[in-house]
């Protein structure tokens, strides 16, 4: 399992250079059966990291441009009427593929962006009273722009909390932006990448991830920390219940990542930006500057 996780990492590395760790919560997130959010400036490579992690997985891949006029049957799918069977038929939209890129989520309406959130929750879509089951395989990324530039519309906070992650790519440091200047075209890159793990395998190490052991210590941990963002004054809003669901999973793929079986505060402590920078309400934007409170003053029990 470390082989094959670490060999397609190693892989992914050769095309979103100097971003290891950003990496590693993404494929974290695809273990824990979570979508991930992807905020940063135009032009990073967040579209290249998620069509990165497709090719890898072999996963059946539909990238959807949102803008302003994209309406939610382009996304789901609509019934049309079909004269020679006097009925109406179903023909699904593109969110019936393995993964989804929602490019640039909140250039769309906030109607638009509702229509992901019973396909992102519950892994089905109803149209017209009919309910309709997605892939077992079913990943969503979205692309954001901050929300100050031009032609956004912020998501609400029942949308961002179907997230399990939000991370920042950020731009590269001084050696990975020289070799990307001096390197091939990226998208001639993502052509030539090989399926590094099928999607058996990876319904495997998802099943792999539910089984890692969770000490009561270290869910007593988990709940401190949740507890810890309700009480305190430095946060607006604290963790939900579903949030420290989402942190405890999150732990445990972290942990898989790492080859053990069992869940160390640690696990806790490396995904806690990402899970939670997005959920709790702060005068702080950065995600590792919105968890520091956290980390400094909850203890490890």
């Amino acid at each position: 399992m470390e082989h094959d996780l670490e060999a397609l990492i190693n892989q992914a590395n050769q095309i979103i250079l100097g971003k290891d760790r950003q990496i590693r919560l993404a494929v974290c997130c695809l273990l824990a059966k979570g979508h991930l959010l992807i905020e940063d400036l135009p032009g990073v490579g967040k579209t290249t990291l998620s069509h990165a992690l497709a090719k890898l997985f072999g996963m059946d891949y539909q990238r959807l441009q949102f803008t302003s006029d994209l309406l939610p049957a382009d996304i789901i799918g609509s019934s049309v009427f079909m004269a020679n069977e006097h009925a109406f038929k179903f023909h699904p939209g593109p969110i019936f593929r393995q993964m989804i890129l929602a490019d640039e989520i909140n250039r769309a309406s906030p109607k638009a962006q509702s229509a992901l959130l019973e396909a992102m929750e519950e892994r089905q879509v109803t149209v017209d009273g009919e309910t309709y089951a997605l892939p077992e395989l079913f990943f969503v990324i979205a692309t954001q722009n901050p929300n100050h530039h031009v032609g956004t519309f912020s998501l609400p906070e029942s949308q961002l909390d179907r997230f399990l992650m939000r991370i920042e790519l950020g731009y590269p440091d001084h050696r990975a932006e020289l070799s990307l200047l001096s390197g091939e075209a990226r998208y001639r890159l993502l052509e030539d990448l090989p399926v590094m793990m099928p999607a058996e395998r990876l319904l495997q190490l998802q099943d792999q991830v539910a089984r890692v052991y969770a000490s009561p210590a270290l869910l007593n941990y988990v709940l401190a920390v949740v507890t810890f963002t309700r009480q305190s004054d430095q946060y607006h809003c604290g963790l939900s219940p579903r949030a420290g669901l989402a942190l405890l999973n999150a732990a445990k793929a972290w942990a898989l990542l790492a080859n053990r079986d069992a869940v160390l505060p640690e696990d806790v402590q490396a995904v806690l930006p990402a899970v939670a920078g997005h959920r709790i309400r702060s005068g702080v934007g950065n995600s590792e500057a919105i968890v520091a409170p956290i980390l400094q003053n909850v203890p490890v029990v």
